[in-house]
């Protein structure tokens, strides 16, 4: 079976602090008339699996793929991961998500058996007056002014926070303290773990059940880096502005991103490793192969290890974030 730039399915996900303004961003149509926070657009893992959506390999999962061609998929990479490292979601925050943080993987206590920890970073694609990220504590803060504050409800007096614009990037490390919302939609990549714990839920109810969600207070605090501070936007790394310009976001243990636009065909993905496309503004064609496949807004390619790089043909000016995993 010859491999080719696989584009998959979204996965949406019922979020009680969630909006609808998903549908302008992906072309599969949302559910029901509910509340959707979440969009899973590559995803390695049981509950919910990623499906190819078109070609040859249409309706397989990502992991039965990951199974058959573990070297034309990773390359190089083969044999260090289990699953796909990564889960990359688009988020609609609506209202605020709840005051939360993520283990690291050193919290081997708190973290389910086969489950790395979670650091997160994301790029925001649209944002108001009104839209707010919070991440970092200011400096000083204990975890007994953490406790003092929720018993007064107060706890957003402890967090750092900004309005966000288009364009932003937020790098969260495990260990944050995090929270967004006020009609703010961004794209997330984190390590491939589904563990958060709740530090405070402004009060929210969901509408499902009637009742609070719960909280995971004395887990959370147990994993908060106390000594980090305020964290902010990240400064774009200009690597290249011909012939598209490549700003570098994030570059961790856990992945890089890269946010290229450009209106001349350009080069993308790399030889012996897996690359990830995401589409967040225009549209065009990837080319691999002699075979070109349509890209557009909200669009998800992998791109195997095994075809190597590609190039993609703006129709008019395109954006799209190129994900690596780091060797």
């Amino acid at each position: 079976m010859l491999l080719y730039p696989l584009r998959f399915e979204p996965i949406y996900q019922y979020r009680l602090w969630g909006g609808r303004r998903l549908a302008d961003l992906l072309t599969t149509p949302l559910p029901g008339d509910g509340p959707i926070g979440e969009a899973w657009v590559l995803s390695d893992r049981d509950d919910h699996p990623s499906h190819v959506a078109d070609g040859p390999l249409k309706g397989r999962t990502i992991g039965q793929l990951l199974k058959q061609f573990p070297e034309q998929m990773l390359g190089k990479l083969a044999g260090r991961f289990r699953r796909f490292p990564l889960l990359l979601k688009f988020l609609d925050a609506r209202e605020m998500l709840s005051v939360q943080v993520h283990p690291g993987d050193a919290h081997t206590d708190l973290l389910p058996v086969g489950e790395p920890g979670k650091t997160e970073a994301w790029v925001v694609l649209e944002a108001g007056t009104e839209s707010r990220i919070y991440a970092g504590l200011k400096p000083g803060t204990t975890a007994d002014d953490l406790r003092r504050s929720l018993t007064n409800g107060v706890v957003a007096d402890d967090l750092t926070w900004f309005t966000p614009k288009p364009g932003d990037g937020v790098f969260l490390p495990a260990g944050t303290v995090h929270s967004l919302g006020g009609d703010v939609v961004v794209f997330e990549v984190q390590q491939n773990s589904d563990v958060t714990f709740r530090l405070y839920d402004w009060g929210h109810v969901d509408g499902k059940t009637g009742q609070p969600r719960a909280l995971q207070v004395d887990q959370a605090i147990a994993c908060i880096d106390f000594a980090e501070g305020a964290v902010g936007r990240v400064t774009p790394v200009v690597e290249a502005t011909t012939p598209v310009e490549r700003e570098r976001l994030f570059q961790c243990d856990h992945f890089w991103l890269w946010r290229l636009r450009g209106q001349s065909p350009f080069t993308v993905g790399a030889a012996g490793a897996p690359r990830v496309l995401v589409c967040i503004d225009g549209m065009g064609q990837v080319e691999h192969d002699g075979a070109t496949y349509a890209v557009g807004k909200g669009d998800v390619f992998l791109l195997p290890a095994v075809i190597g790089a590609c190039i993609v043909r703006p129709q008019s000016a395109v954006s799209l974030l190129e994900i690596a995993l780091p060797n």
